[in-house]
């Protein structure tokens, strides 16, 4: 492999280390226990900010369950192919369904929220790095951005930079929440290319 290849590899492995941490819902004070690296440096690993050493990899890769071959990339295809893609669950508050299983780049996500019988407590914000654009599809999403409040619904759209402290939760009873992510851990956008219809 190529000194450039190797460089684009171990920058594209922290995405997919985030990616497979929160495929089994753990949390990086979690994975911090159970490996004894520091959560400070799993986050730069994450995003980009530190090259993982073999070390890390191999710790990381047997903690989470997942081949070398997954994370540099080099998995045969047939075999991403035969997977079953089905909601991986995070707590008892959520599923999860990655939708994007390549290197580097946007990810691709789909939420659901279960249904409450009443709207919960303000919910409780994180910041990392990156940039996200949410989009509901069923039911109503309370968006805790900042110390802004926004309640969602179907069709309803939000783009907002994650180092800004955001949280979500199911914003009433009726039934669950359902919406899409889309998500750049280096702060990639999406970028439309057609302008914007006259009078709309």
């Amino acid at each position: 492999m190529a000194g450039d290849g190797v460089g684009e590899t171990l920058a594209a492995m922290g995405p997919r280390l985030r990616a497979a941490r929160e495929q089994r819902g753990a949390t990086l004070t979690g994975v911090s226990s159970a490996t004894g690296i520091s959560p400070s440096t799993l986050s730069r690993i994450e995003t980009g900010r530190r090259r993982p050493t073999l070390e890390v990899v191999l710790q990381l890769a047997k903690e989470y369950g997942v081949s070398l071959d997954e994370l540099a990339g080099t998995a045969p295809a047939p075999a991403a192919e035969r997977r079953t893609a089905v909601p991986l669950s995070f707590g008892d508050d959520k599923a999860v369904l990655p939708l994007t299983r390549y290197v580097g780049g946007l990810h691709a996500h789909k939420h659901v929220l279960p249904a409450v019988e009443e709207p919960p407590p303000r919910p409780r914000q994180v910041s990392h790095d990156g940039h996200e654009w949410l989009c509901v599809l069923y039911g109503r999403l309370w968006l805790a951005l900042g110390d802004q409040d926004l309640v969602l619904t179907a069709g309803d759209v939000a783009e907002f930079d994650t180092r800004t402290p955001h949280g979500v939760a199911n914003a009433g009873s009726g039934g669950p929440v359902e919406y899409l992510i889309m998500f750049g851990p280096q702060g990639e956008r999406l970028r439309p290319r057609i302008p914007p219809v006259p009078g709309r």
